[in-house]
């Protein structure tokens, strides 16, 4: 390993590639999109500057805003909903001894479906006549439950994060049983012992010592709240009435259905600095909560 570290060739054959990779796929439309952001452009004349018109414009755009709410919804649902979700099957499954490997891959087959026939699959699910939750609900009594869910302002959000949630909770209870299962023997023996048992053990054990793949995971879920829009596409279009509406989504129309690359720009150079200013938060309240407890 070290004379690879002094060998100048292995730095141009391992590194320069993926520097220039990074640097083409990037680095560079990541600066254009910032230099489109200022300007007038319909895709196909030349792109005429406009200042800070485009942020202006975000500001008093009331569906931008919808949107951003509802980015929100997926950040929080992720949070406190989906990610205690995941930790909690994660240490049921864990202590399960037989079956187990059945157990992993059933709840990881959804994370390998592409994302069109997830949508497509809870569409019919979600059907008002022949869906499989409404004829659910009516044969256990529950007919005044069954409702139009991807086509009611009250549901239609709450419809996608679950199925949002379906797709890729398999991926990460993965990655927190590969933590739990790394766990030392000896430190869950010596902890039951000493009278940590049951669900006392996982609070007082498992969950601490696997704390940083869930903060990894956290971090996962909030990139890829802000990131979500195949999902919103497939199943609503942003609808009804824009109740489902992503920041992603709203930036694909106002480019590619209303021409406006201009404005798509700035709603993406928007979503990648709120993305990062996420991420900064919640890693300073990490780094703040991990100092208070040690």
């Amino acid at each position: 390993m070290n004379n690879i570290q002094r060998n100048h060739w292995a730095y141009l054959v391992f590194v320069v590639p993926a520097m220039l990779i990074y640097v083409t796929f990037y680095l560079v439309p990541l600066f254009q999109s910032l230099q489109y952001s200022f300007t007038q452009w319909n895709g196909i004349n030349d792109p005429v500057f406009y200042g800070l018109g485009n942020f202006a414009k975000v500001l008093t755009d009331e569906n931008f805003w919808i949107s951003f709410k509802n980015n929100m919804y997926f950040v929080l649902f992720s949070i406190f909903i989906q990610v205690p979700f995941i930790v909690f099957i994660s240490i049921v499954v864990s202590s399960v001894r037989r079956f187990l490997d059945f157990y992993k891959l059933t709840v990881f087959m959804p994370s390998i479906l592409s994302t069109a026939s997830i949508g497509v699959i809870w569409q019919f699910i979600y059907a008002p006549e022949a869906g499989l939750l409404n004829q659910l609900l009516r044969s256990i009594g529950l007919e005044h439950w069954a409702r139009i869910w991807l086509g009611d302002e009250a549901t239609a959000m709450l419809a996608v994060l679950l199925t949002n949630s379906w797709q890729w909770t398999g991926f990460y209870i993965v990655l927190v049983l590969a933590a739990i299962f790394a766990i030392p023997k000896e430190m869950l023996e010596a902890g039951e012992m000493d009278g940590a048992t049951g669900w006392k053990k996982a609070w007082l054990l498992t969950i601490p010592l696997i704390r940083p793949v869930i903060v990894v995971t956290l971090l996962l879920s909030i990139t890829g709240a802000m990131k979500a829009l195949d999902i919103i596409l497939i199943m609503t279009k942003g609808g009804p009435f824009g109740s489902s509406e992503v920041m992603a989504s709203y930036m694909y129309k106002q480019a590619y259905t209303l021409s406006d690359f201009g404005y798509a720009n700035a709603i993406a150079v928007i979503i990648s600095l709120f993305t990062a200013l996420l991420s900064l938060v919640f890693h300073f309240i990490n780094v703040k909560t991990r100092e208070a407890t040690e």
